[in-house]
């Protein structure tokens, strides 16, 4: 091979990976020299006003997207450098496309499978570039940083979506609507024997036959291929308790994180972890492994994905209710058989408590409890179609860039629906990625009437990406836009009183509106302490009177048809 043709991790000392700007140069002359293989492009800006590419990799040199989708082809996509501080499938998948390119056996056995790869996803933190953001990884040398030029994680924002970068990917992903999808990452946390492990869409929350085929056949032959290449690979280590002694659980990856988004368009998502702890080249080449194992076996099944997925979008048109919460089902756990260090406790030097660590002169394998299993601890019926005012442009806009079909309503009208009124909300503390995130929610279901005007949307479940538009508009779904605060404003009452005033008004409402009286005197019975409290008492008659009421206070404005 020309040194023209290394990548620049082959050039160094195998311990450096490349910059965005080597990158990108790199990947367009390798189009240059190999046009009937690789076609690449830019395909948005990031937040910093930095270009974001995109490859495309086929074995017949057709690369027109309608084309490919038109004909049925199945799409594999590669994700690389969400988080620039883990960067081994960065430079593993421009030596695979350089392999494409060099090695015709090797590109005719992609058949029909396009190959999607984004090469660099977080432009902005690629050029944060030192060594010191990463506190616990082994190499390389120099790195990116995770948050992007707005500081925000970039794997927390998939569905909420606040970022330019986000917005491509999500416009990029929908438009190919890709089979299998792998993003690749390092992990933080325990210590044990393991290079790669491994996150995948939490089978239950995929779904019925497709999440089945993952977890039955799919996932047992991803890890017997790695174990064939000489990288054997465990589920990610996500203790239950300190150490992976008591047991692990998969990861529940909600839609924020790049698997959960995926499933809301029923695409099979990977999200391998090399251990931090491990030496770059180690990380790199189990990467490469697990990159090339998963598209073999795409190849390979290619059809029966397909039909599955296709199976997946239909019944979604039909559904007389949908999942949209799961749970750990902690009381049944499977085994996995693990390779692990001894944990041990010693004393501080730093305090007074006991610390955590890994004797590695100890190896152990046994099995250890996998808490896999996450049935669905919140179900809602189906409607036949949501309404989402115009007003609510956030919300539409990433319908939309999600390919969910809308239509526009035709004329002013009043509309029966069902809705939800927001009886508590309960907040982070802290600003989550940019959001005081709504941890829990409690709701009461109610009908009623509806000013629709002419330009609301109405958005039919009876279509392919009916999941994608109930998981972000059902408020208790594990990342709705209601959680992620997108409507925040109804749940301010905009009027007040002056107590001084309204004391002898509230005694007035109780004698003129018996339903708010009964209200009230269950209220006192309820909470007696409060009584000597004269504005939680005003406050109760306030807002739950009828003469006052402010008929969009605490009610979701989302509402459902059918």
């Amino acid at each position: 091979m020309s040194n023209e043709l290394l990548t620049p991790y082959e050039q160094g000392n195998l311990n450096q990976t490349t910059t965005l700007r080597d990158c990108i140069a790199w990947y367009e002359d390798l189009a240059r020299r190999y046009p009937g293989v690789l076609h690449f492009t830019q395909v948005g800006v990031s937040d910093a006003g930095v270009p974001i590419h995109a490859g495309v990799v086929t074995s017949d040199g057709v690369f027109d997207r309608e084309t490919i989708k038109r004909s049925g082809r199945p799409v594999f996509f590669n994700n690389n450098g969400i988080h620039p501080g883990e960067p081994e499938g960065v430079d593993s998948c421009m030596a695979l496309v350089r392999d494409f390119c060099t090695q015709p056996e090797r590109l005719a056995a992609l058949k029909d499978t396009v190959f999607l790869f984004v090469p660099l996803y977080n432009v902005d933190g690629s050029l944060n570039r030192a060594d010191t953001s990463r506190v616990n990884q082994d190499g390389p040398e120099q790195f990116g940083f995770r948050g992007n030029s707005r500081h925000l994680d970039l794997n927390r924002d998939f569905v909420k979506c606040d970022t330019l970068t986000a917005r491509v990917f999500n416009q990029l992903f929908t438009a190919w609507d890709p089979d299998v999808m792998v993003d690749t990452h390092t992990s933080n946390g325990a210590d044990y024997s393991y290079t790669m492990t491994l996150i995948h869409t939490q089978a239950d929350k995929l779904g019925e036959e497709l999440g089945g085929f993952l977890r039955s056949t799919m996932l047992p032959a991803m890890y017997a291929g790695m174990e064939a290449r000489g990288w054997p690979t465990c589920p990610y280590v996500n203790p239950v308790k300190d150490s992976p002694d008591h047991g692990i659980a998969e990861f529940l990856e909600t839609a924020r994180f790049s698997t959960g988004y995926a499933a809301l368009h029923h695409t099979i998502g990977f999200m391998p972890e090399t251990h931090m702890l491990k030496p770059f080249k180690d990380r790199y080449e189990s990467m490469r492994a697990l990159v090339e194992t998963a598209l073999e076996f795409t190849v390979k099944h290619a059809g029966q994905i397909q039909a599955l997925r296709r199976a997946a979008k239909q019944l979604g048109r039909t559904r007389s209710e949908w999942p949209i919460h799961w749970a750990m089902d902690d009381t049944n756990p499977s085994s996995f058989r693990f390779k692990g260090y001894e944990a041990k406790y010693k004393p501080s030097v730093l305090g007074t408590y006991a610390r955590l660590s890994y004797d590695r002169s100890s190896p152990w394998e046994r099995d250890i409890a996998y808490y896999n299993s996450f049935p669905a601890d919140i179900t809602v019926p189906a409607p036949r179609a949501y309404i989402v005012p115009q007003q609510w442009r956030e919300a539409i806009e990433r319908l939309q860039w999600n390919g969910v079909r809308l239509e526009r309503v035709e004329s002013d009208r009043m509309q029966d629906v069902d809705y939800y009124h927001i009886v508590s909300v309960t907040s982070r503390p802290n600003a989550y990625e940019g959001h005081m995130f709504h941890d829990d929610v409690v709701l009461e279901r109610r009908r009623g009437q509806v000013q629709l005007r002419a330009g609301d949307f109405i958005v039919p479940l009876d279509q392919d990406n009916a999941r994608y538009a109930v998981e972000t508009l059902e408020p208790q779904a594990h990342d709705s836009f209601f959680r992620w605060g997108f409507f925040n404003s109804v749940l301010e009452k905009k009027e007040a009183y002056s107590d001084y005033v309204f004391e002898d008004h509230a005694a007035e409402l109780l004698n003129d509106e018996p339903a708010l009286a009964a209200k009230f005197e269950e209220w006192k019975r309820s909470n007696p302490a409060l009584l000597g409290n004269q504005e939680a008492v005003l406050d109760f008659i306030f807002a739950n009177c009828e003469r006052y009421r402010e008929p969009e206070w605490r009610r979701y404005p989302v509402f459902m048809i059918g």
